[in-house]
């Protein structure tokens, strides 16, 4: 294992990153109450959003780093599968209530394949939910929590962004998912942000407080259906229903 890949997995239960989790689960459930569900999550990594899922669901990870499939957190048990598209290729037509595929496309050329196959794989009425980078949060991030201000110049210019354990973000915006979908009956429901405010506060130790957690759920919850702030989030997720 990389010491990189253990930095991650440790940095996994710290709250900047319980609070993220929290919002994408929560979103989520507001758009589509899961309960009794079959889910697939592409691209599972560690099992975060899988284990919590398959609390109450039946679900289905695909995750082709063989490394962090074996470091997964698995407490509520579900089926995991080491592969990349080829493996979701043989996933049943129609077959899933939800797929999430959640910091995935940034990594990889096959995202107009692999959009396609989540769609193919989706029931009808099914809700696919995608989180992306956004593009303008790195900047953000890079100017008021790094003050790294030859960084966020870089990347005005068109630089490469370097994600911590992942390697280079290619990122992608809504008109990309629009060109995917086309042709595809399927829908863009909503767009939302995560991560306006707290990936910026430069006190780590005020994190660990669970009163100021709880105020800042709140707070990224209030914000993250209002366009100005999810021009900024560092994350957008896009939420999309399959319409037949």
């Amino acid at each position: 294992m990389s010491n990189d890949l253990k930095t991650y997995y440790e940095n996994i239960k710290k709250p900047w990153n319980t609070l993220y989790y929290r919002i994408v689960w929560e979103q989520l459930s507001r758009i589509h109450p899961i309960i009794n569900s079959k889910i697939l999550d592409f691209g599972s990594g560690l099992g975060i959003t899988a284990d919590y899922l398959s609390k109450n669901n039946d679900v289905v990870a695909i995750e082709p780093n063989v490394v962090m499939v074996e470091m997964r957190i698995c407490k509520n048990g579900y089926q995991q599968i080491v592969g990349d598209l080829e493996q979701l290729r043989q996933q049943q037509d129609a077959s899933f209530d939800v797929v999430v595929c959640h910091n995935v496309l940034e990594y990889t050329k096959e995202r107009n394949d692999i959009f396609k196959e989540l769609y193919r794989v989706l029931k009808p009425n099914g809700v696919l939910s995608i989180v992306k980078h956004n593009h303008a949060g790195r900047i953000m991030q890079k100017v008021v929590f790094e003050n790294n201000l030859d960084a966020a110049i870089m990347l005005l210019n068109g630089g490469k962004a370097e994600a911590a354990y992942f390697g280079e973000v290619n990122y992608y915006e809504l008109n990309d998912i629009e060109e995917w979908m086309s042709g595809l009956d399927i829908n863009i429901e909503r767009v939302l942000g995560i991560r306006a405010f707290f990936a910026l506060h430069s006190n780590n130790e005020v994190r660990y407080d669970t009163n100021w957690q709880e105020k800042m759920f709140d707070l990224e919850m209030k914000v993250s259906d209002i366009r100005d702030f999810i021009n900024i989030s560092f994350f957008n997720h896009v939420l999309l229903k399959k319409i037949r």
